[in-house]
């Protein structure tokens, strides 16, 4: 890989650092496995934060148009991976009747 290309494929957001290419996570320093699902919402946050994002831009975006279900789907995945991120799922906010944001902690 080039330097640029690694660069790109590398987002850090607090005590995250993600690597799209090796599709590896790391909360403070220690690697942490997500699912395909998980990854993909946690790197769409990394991409663009601050922007909040609905639940049914999440399942267009995660789970494709093609997707038939309830957008509960997104809310049960949002709690694992908060879960799963420890103290940098505060990382993850919701926002009432709208939907969900990557900021920092305050």
């Amino acid at each position: 890989r080039s330097p640029e290309a690694q660069q790109k494929s590398l987002l850090r957001f607090g005590q995250l650092e993600m690597d799209s290419l090796s599709h590896t996570l790391r909360v403070n320093g220690s690697r942490v496995e997500l699912t395909l699902k998980e990854f993909e919402i946690l790197k769409l946050f990394l991409e663009h934060p601050g922007r909040v994002f609905s639940r049914d831009q999440l399942l267009e975006k995660i789970w494709s148009t093609d997707y038939v279900g309830e957008t509960r789907t997104v809310d049960v995945h949002i709690g694992t991976l908060r879960t799963k991120l420890g103290p940098c799922g505060d990382y993850i906010r919701t926002v009432r009747g709208v939907g969900y944001r990557m900021e920092e902690c305050t």
